[in-house]
């Protein structure tokens, strides 16, 4: 399962409403490979099931994962960060045994 905190709730609520995105989304999460730590984390909208993937919902938002990404995310918390040193969705993986500076790719 993956956990939302309330502030990136409030920035996916944000961005749906801007986008005017209706019910039926969801938020995917998924890893692929690449980044400078092997594997890199994607976030996007979607509104059409695929086969295999697992949905959960936290705090109101329903996240998608694949199956091969829910391996290496089971567990994860994901926020949002808005302060000088960076902006954005930041992934807290226990499942990654190094993760690279920017935060944006990771390994296990």
């Amino acid at each position: 399962m993956i956990t939302i905190t309330d502030k990136a709730k409030d920035k996916i609520e944000h961005l749906m409403q801007d986008s005017e995105m209706g019910a039926d989304y969801f938020l995917r999460v998924s890893v692929k490979g690449g980044g400078c730590s092997g594997l890199s984390y994607n976030l996007d909208f979607d509104n059409e099931e695929k086969v295999g993937d697992q949905f959960f919902e936290d705090k109101g938002i329903k996240i998608a994962l694949d199956m091969k990404s829910f391996l290496y995310l089971a567990g994860t918390e994901l926020d949002f960060t808005d302060g000088l040193n960076g902006k954005g969705f930041n992934f807290v993986n226990p499942n990654a045994s190094r993760t690279c500076g920017c935060g944006e790719s990771f390994s296990v």
